[in-house]
């Protein structure tokens, strides 16, 4: 089992420049408009909402903050199985701030494709949640 490890763990490699962005995270810098020093912050002030030790990763909650009373939440994934350093696997900006989301539903998150997940109903749920008989 993988070594469990805690936010305030992983802040010293943030701060001393130990860390890799991934291609998850530019893609969202770009598309929502926040930096490299927005997520940096946000990981320095924030909290851990979900560790997933068999993953060594984490998801934590943190927040953009915009003088004088702004404060936008961002959600920042970090991976820490490489020794000595941590990825930053994809930051977001979420729409439910406080959520924490299941393994499952991570993995969607962090699909490369843009593809949305997809819901099937059985026969048996489709009719019972729709009264199609």
């Amino acid at each position: 089992m993988k070594k469990l490890r805690r936010l305030e763990d992983l802040l010293p490699h943030l701060k001393e420049g130990r860390y890799r962005l991934g291609p998850h995270v530019a893609k969202h810098m770009l598309q929502e408009g926040f930096t490299e020093l927005d997520v940096l912050k946000a990981l320095e002030w924030g909290r851990e909402l979900a560790i997933y030790p068999e993953d060594g990763r984490m998801l934590v909650l943190g927040y953009m903050v915009f003088p004088p009373r702004l404060r936008l939440p961002l959600h920042v994934v970090l991976d820490y199985t490489p020794p000595r350093r941590v990825d930053i696997v994809t930051a977001f900006i979420p729409k439910e701030p406080h959520r924490v989301y299941s393994r499952s539903r991570l993995a969607a998150l962090l699909r490369f494709d843009g593809a949305l997940e997809e819901v099937r109903w059985s026969l048996k749920e489709a009719r019972a949640r729709y009264a199609l008989d």
